[in-house]
């Protein structure tokens, strides 16, 4: 199985050169992606904080998201794209040092990791055909979701086996890949991968860590995949998304070399109700901007 992991990570990082080489090759070659610009420090510490959190297992999309509409940062409909591309590179970080430390079955990793690989091919090219309006009532709904997720979390309502085993077969690995394409097409639009996949795990009778590497290594795949397509289409946010590439790295490498686990339990309540707000918000600007058939700022 070593030699699987080796192929794993060679194959891991293969897909982070060829990421960041489309993405560099693209941004110089287009006059057109929005928001041109070096990144200035307010993006780059979104970048090193979310990712910092997001390797704990907070997750990166709905903070960011929150963020960005906040500060009003990032357009709407450049928000899904941004978070892929931006969010991209760190999450390599975190896959390749969560994979090496945590323990889970091989084959059962390889396997989870291609379907959500797969599901992120064909969300990522739905989503970045998708207008405006259609993107902000998706992501609306995407973030009350992933508060409930978390809201199960940090109420303990979440089933949790901490004997449960680091590996699946037969019916339950059917329904884990079947559950992880679901995930991984949903996961462009800005939900996110992990809270889901925690529970996901858990249902089918796994040890919670071995959602780590789990969601690690499957986002680290399907982020590179889902990222080119809003490069390539221009859907996304290059001075936000660099920011955020720049810092995640060093907030994620902080997170699983250092700091490894923190008390979360008032920052995940905290991460809840701003989560909350924020996906209201996007469904009531989407409902204004039908009424008044314009974007409203």
């Amino acid at each position: 199985m070593n030699s699987v992991l080796t192929v794993l990570f060679v194959a891991l990082g293969a897909l982070a050169v060829m990421f960041l080489a489309v993405w560099v090759i693209e941004a110089r070659k287009s006059r057109d992606t929005p928001d041109p610009g070096a990144p200035d420090p307010e993006r780059v510490g979104l970048g090193f904080v979310t990712n910092f959190f997001d390797a704990l297992g907070i997750g990166s999309f709905a903070t960011t998201t929150t963020y960005f509409r906040f500060r009003k940062l990032v357009r709407d409909e450049l928000i899904p794209g941004t978070l892929n591309v931006g969010h991209c590179l760190p999450t390599i970080t975190q896959a390749f040092i969560g994979i090496a430390v945590i323990k889970v079955d091989v084959l059962t990793l390889v396997l989870m990791i291609a379907t959500a690989v797969a599901g992120a091919w064909f969300g990522a090219g739905v989503v970045s055909r998708m207008p405006r309006r259609a993107i902000q009532i998706g992501m609306g709904i995407a973030l009350l979701l992933a508060a409930g997720f978390m809201f199960a979390k940090v109420t303990n309502l979440m089933p949790s086996n901490e004997a449960g085993s680091l590996d699946l077969k037969g019916v339950p690995l059917v329904l884990g890949l079947v559950g992880s394409f679901f995930l991984g097409s949903i996961m462009p639009l800005g939900i996110g991968y992990y809270a889901p996949c925690m529970v996901l795990v858990a249902v089918l009778g796994m040890n919670p860590r071995a959602a780590f590497p789990i969601m690690y290594g499957a986002c680290a795949f399907l982020m590179p995949v889902a990222g080119v397509q809003f490069i390539r289409k221009e859907r996304y946010s290059l001075r936000a998304a660099v920011g955020l590439a720049v810092g995640g790295v060093f907030g994620a490498a902080l997170a699983l070399l250092v700091v490894k686990e923190l008390p979360l339990y008032y920052v995940m309540w905290l991460v809840t109700v701003v989560v909350i707000y924020t996906g209201i918000s996007l469904l009531r600007t989407a409902a204004r901007e039908k009424k008044v058939g314009a974007p409203v700022a």
